[in-house]
């Protein structure tokens, strides 16, 4: 009996048998066949790249795969340098399941997709679409992966497309998600925070725009790409919150938008991420220690944004954390800085104080916060919609006497450590939504709560003051020797006029000026008496008192105090005169919308500085002194600016066009500089959404910065010493032409003294090293803070920051005099935002060489400001010769020798009759001559002499 053979060598003839019946039963779908024959058809290279013979069964050719019943289930062409289109007829491979076309050249509109239920993975990167219609995502029911990234110009002459908000629900299954760089914009649809099956979602370099939606919060989804978006104005923004709830997240990146608001504490949730990117945003506040603390965490970047706090550092094993141009104070925070964060963190770290507040010294530069020895004394921010808390750790400020937080949006109770502040003399809470009771502070406290309606318990007077002192006026003392004791008579004069007051208000207060009333004394000299113009500002105002505008000319001597005039309904409207051009409170107010946080320029230790706009459209800056910093130094810098500014003029100084006082208030008015400070244009451009300075602009600039000090130095009546020259106190206008500000801490040199011993003021970073220790100045300490600046301009580092990590760069001018022999470390050291040619390098290579000698240690061996300006001319202003060979002037053959024209022009001057001259025939022939403009004269001989 023959052995039977196992069950499993049965087995394999029968196997063997069904295979070949499988490959040989499969021939191509008529339908599909003729795709592919269309297919061959639009491809403009298909004989080159494809091979597929013809009269054959489509189902053997190379690339091509067919199911059973010959239909092709699978497409695989990528990285085959095809050219041409996708034909119409594409999406009726209905069997498709694979396909696989990216890397080539493909271009074209993409045919619609609808329908293609079999189609499970679709990659279309890496071509050149022209064009995706809108249905292309509809009924998809098994589509897993799609790859669409890296088609630029999908309907970009259209103004982009936008993925569908129904995608979720014509592709249940789909796991990735890849459209990167092919020219979405709008927002991105809720739907697709709510897709289950969803796992990476990669839009990255689009123009995608607005917060992330809520329904993100509780996605499944693990790589996320939103990085770079690229719209100027808008990107990708609103909190982060949303990653709170993406616990399966592992790779986030985020960076080159505009997200904001703290980075938040949730997310401790997230115990799979690995990389997270963050840099390139506005995000504020501090890391929290959860997110530092993450296991599996090992790369995180936060660099460009306005975080505080202490700098971060991963805990996970060989981890990498950037964290470059933020506000970090470094590895731990002094007392008051963390104290002052612990009050930002309660009123949710609002952008503009977190962009202020960097750094470990709060007394440098902090918006609304005042210091003396070194230590917090006030703070300062009335009116700057500041939400949230009041946090316990104000009570950390020992210093703190003075605290002024009225109309904002505060809640909450006032904290009971509060009242253990023993320097504390004002508390001005007014207008906010707090509530009682209030804790029991001293009655030397000013505690001001009015305004706040939720307001209640038992608690201490809303308002209470210290007992007032009766205020000191000197015009009107007893004790005042040159005081008559009589009131001092005053002219009312009522004017009804019909066109706008601010149009007309140079012309009354010069008409008040006529009229002002001078009265001798007993000695003889001339007191100037209070006058005021009462102005109807329009036609059919009639005389309710809320329309007028009321004018006091002041009566006081040089900068003190002032005695007002007859006063109006509600308050005393001051003005004073400065070179005979005043400019009234209220007209400021209204210009400025009644000082709007909107019209906010810039802020600094005097206060802050508004934009304005008149009735006639000047646009203008008010600089105002708020009463809370008004101290003796404070005044004598108000009163210096003035004094300066109304004796020098010059193209390149910012020009002051008046000045008022309104009780505690000052206000100085200057030209509006459109573009603002260098300092935003050359450190923070990133943060502004700004482009970088060009060499070209930063040359022009470094000129006009070089004409103004020169002027001040050496072309002046005298010679001025400005000690606070920085980039900040550089402005820009609508064409990037440089202005100097700010002269509080202007030093005259009189008697032609160049040397002024004076007490230590300016920017510790642009001092110059013998001012710094003897206090003794001179214009080389100009000299200096320009070559700083210089350096500035080129490598656009700030001249000191104690946050750059290498710490021999810190001090920017003795670093940058170290690196500058060394042409490889010198050429690292340039600003990256610069295009380097090979011009610009050898222009650049000129002004280091400039900067350097300006910033010598010995004062003798640094060039005056006229030299400066002697190298950077001919840098700007290149001359080169017309190229018109066939010049013609008035007539003139500009190329016969000198004699023959000279001889010519005799001749014809003699043809002439009487009266008859060149000008009259000019008259005749081609009408008459224009008048010479008001001032063409003058306009030869300006202010600063050239």
């Amino acid at each position: 009996m023959a052995a039977v053979p196992p069950p499993f060598l049965i087995l394999i003839p029968l196997l063997a048998a069904a295979a070949l019946t499988l490959t040989t039963a499969a021939t191509i779908d008529p339908g599909d066949l003729a795709v592919l024959e269309d297919l061959r058809g639009t491809l403009t290279n298909a004989a080159d790249v494809l091979a597929w013979p013809k009269h054959t069964d489509a189902c053997g050719w190379p690339h091509v795969s067919c199911d059973r019943a010959g239909r092709v289930n699978n497409l695989d062409l990528k990285n085959a340098n095809l050219a041409g289109t996708l034909p119409a007829s594409f999406p009726t491979l209905t069997a498709l399941q694979d396909l696989s076309l990216q890397n080539n050249a493909l271009s074209g509109p993409l045919p619609s997709f609808a329908g293609m239920a079999s189609l499970r993975h679709a990659y279309l990167n890496g071509n050149d679409f022209l064009s995706i219609p809108a249905d292309f995502f509809s009924d998809l029911a098994d589509l897993e992966e799609i790859c669409l990234d890296d088609n630029p110009r999908l309907n970009a002459s259209t103004g982009g497309w936008r993925i569908p908000p129904t995608l979720p629900a014509s592709a249940p299954q789909l796991r990735v998600l890849r459209l990167d760089n092919c020219s979405l914009v709008g927002p991105i649809p809720p739907s697709l925070g709510a897709m289950t099956a969803l796992q990476s979602l990669m839009l990255a370099y689009n123009n995608l725009t607005g917060a992330i939606p809520p329904a993100f919060a509780s996605s499944t989804i693990q790589t996320l790409w939103l990085n770079n978006q690229r719209g100027d104005a808008d990107r990708l923004s609103g909190p982060l919150s949303f990653l709170a709830g993406m616990t399966r997240l592992q790779q986030a990146w985020l960076h080159g938008n505009h997200f904001s608001g703290p980075i938040p504490d949730a997310v401790a949730n997230l115990t799979q991420l690995t990389q997270l990117w963050l840099n390139g945003n506005r995000l504020v506040g501090l890391v929290p220690p959860a997110l530092l603390s993450l296991p599996l965490l090992h790369d995180l970047k936060l660099d460009d944004n306005a975080l505080v706090g202490p700098a971060p550092v991963l805990l996970a094993r060989g981890a990498n954390v950037t964290f470059s141009h933020n506000g970090f104070c470094g590895a731990a925070c002094a007392p008051e800085v963390t104290a002052l964060l612990g009050f930002l963190a309660g009123v949710g770290f609002p952008q503009r104080l977190a962009e202020s507040w960097a750094g470990n010294d709060p007394c440098r530069d902090w918006l609304g916060v005042s210091c003396y020895q070194g230590k917090v004394t006030l703070l300062n921010l009335p009116g700057y919609g500041l939400n949230g808390t009041l946090s316990a750790s104000l009570a950390n400020l020992s210093a703190l006497s003075d605290v002024r937080l009225n109309a904002n949006n505060l809640t909450g109770r006032v904290p009971d450590s509060l009242a253990g502040l023993t320097s504390l003399r004002k508390l001005d809470l007014s207008t906010n939504d707090l509530t009682g009771p209030l804790p029991p502070f001293t009655h030397d406290v000013d505690v001001n709560v009015d305004g706040n309606p939720s307001f209640n318990g038992p608690s201490p007077p809303a308002h209470r003051s210290p007992t007032p002192t009766p205020p000191s006026t000197p015009a009107d003392s007893p004790n005042n020797n040159n005081n008559t004791n009589k009131k001092k008579k005053s002219t009312l004069v009522v004017l009804a006029v019909t066109v706008p007051v601010a149009i007309t208000v140079l012309a009354l207060v010069s008409l008040a000026a006529v009229l002002l009333l001078r009265k001798k004394n007993n000695n003889g000299s001339v007191q100037p008496q209070a006058s005021s113009v009462v102005v109807h500002p329009r036609s059919g105002s009639g005389s309710d008192p809320d329309n007028l505008v009321k004018v006091a000319m002041a009566s006081s001597d040089s900068f003190g105090g002032t005695s007002s005039a007859t006063s109006s309904r509600d308050s005393d409207i001051h003005m004073i005169e400065a070179r005979s051009f005043v400019i009234a409170v209220q007209v400021l107010r209204s210009a400025t919308k009644n000082f709007a946080q909107d019209n906010v320029l810039g802020r600094g230790g005097f206060g802050v500085v508004y934009k304005g706009v008149l009735h006639d459209g000047t646009m203008i800056a008010v600089k105002r002194m708020e009463s809370s910093v008004i101290s003796n130094k404070a005044l004598d810098e108000f009163q210096a600016e003035i004094a300066i500014l109304t004796k020098v003029r010059h193209r390149n100084l910012v020009s002051i066009l008046g000045y008022a006082i309104e009780g505690n208030e000052r206000l100085l008015v200057y030209e509006h500089m459109s573009n603002g400070a260098l300092s935003k244009h050359l450190f923070q451009w990133k943060v502004h959404g700004l482009e970088p300075l060009s060499w070209k602009k930063r040359l022009n600039i470094a000129l006009d910065v070089a004409r103004g000090m020169e002027y001040l130095h050496t072309l002046a009546q005298q010679c001025y010493i400005h000690r606070d020259l920085k980039p900040a106190n550089i402005l820009l206008g609508d064409d990037f032409r440089a202005k100097v500000s700010d002269f509080g801490l202007l030093k005259s040199a009189p008697d032609g003294n160049f040397s002024v011993a004076t007490r230590l003021a300016g920017t510790f970073g642009y001092l110059a090293p013998e001012y710094a220790v003897t206090g003794k100045i001179t214009t080389k300490a100009d000299v200096f803070s320009f070559g700083v600046v210089l350096m500035e301009l080129i490598t656009g580092m700030t001249a000191i920051d104690e946050r750059r990590i290498d710490e021999e760069t810190r001090y920017l001018a003795s670093w940058f005099c170290q690196i500058r022999k060394d042409e490889e470390k010198f050429r690292a050291a340039i600003d990256p935002a610069l295009v380097l040619t090979d011009e610009i390098l050898e222009s650049i290579s000129v002004i280091a060489d400039l900067a350097g000698h300006c910033t010598s240690r010995e004062p003798l061996q640094r060039p005056d400001m006229g030299h400066a300006v002697t190298v950077l001319v001919p840098m700007v202003e290149k001359w080169k010769p017309s190229n018109n060979e066939a010049e013609d002037y008035m007539g003139i053959d500009l190329h016969l020798p000198l004699l023959q024209m000279v001889k010519g022009w005799q001749e014809s001057e003699a043809s002439m009759t009487d009266g008859d001259s060149i000008l009259s025939r000019l008259d005749d022939s081609k009408g008459s001559i224009p008048a010479r403009p008001a001032g063409f004269a003058e306009s030869f001989t300006s202010a600063d002499g050239r």
